[in-house]
């Protein structure tokens, strides 16, 4: 199975024609791609204990619902990036906002009612107002003309 998602990643990648121009990757959706954001939320959706992350390098939980990496995971790795932080993540400021962010979260779904059984996640509508605090966060950090430009060489 991994086999199959690295070749997909490589697939994607190629045909985009993806690697150094691509100067930050945002990622949105649900847990195939949260890489931490639940584990700043009072929610049941976490992935914050083994057996989460024993297969990561640091053989601890990181949020991902995996044994180790996910596929952002992967397509950063693919294209020479930054892993994307989580966007609820502290540590996510300054220069670390260039990078791009994961707005993801375990549970939803492309429906407002799917994951009715969990709080407190972050569904598929205010993933996307996060994306416009972030894209207001960078327009401050860098200007709103060189926001622009990440924003249109992103991913």
């Amino acid at each position: 199975m991994p086999v199959v998602f690295t070749l997909i990643i490589q697939v994607v990648v190629a045909s985009l024609g993806l690697r150094a121009e691509a100067r930050a990757f945002f990622v949105f959706g649900d847990s195939l791609v949260d890489n931490g954001n639940n584990n700043y939320l009072a929610t049941t959706a976490r992935a914050d204990a083994p057996p989460y992350g024993i297969d990561s390098p640091s053989h601890r939980a990181s949020g991902r619902f995996s044994n180790g990496l996910n596929i952002p995971d992967l397509i950063s790795e693919r294209i020479g990036a930054e892993t994307t932080l989580p966007y609820l993540s502290p540590e996510l400021q300054g220069e670390k906002l260039l990078v791009g962010a994961n707005f993801a979260s375990a549970g939803i779904g492309i429906l407002n009612d799917t994951g009715v059984q969990f709080v407190n996640i972050i569904r598929m509508p205010f993933q996307l107002r996060y994306f416009e605090q972030y894209q207001q966060r960078v327009s401050a950090l860098i200007g709103e003309e060189q926001a622009k430009r990440l924003l249109i060489n992103s991913i």
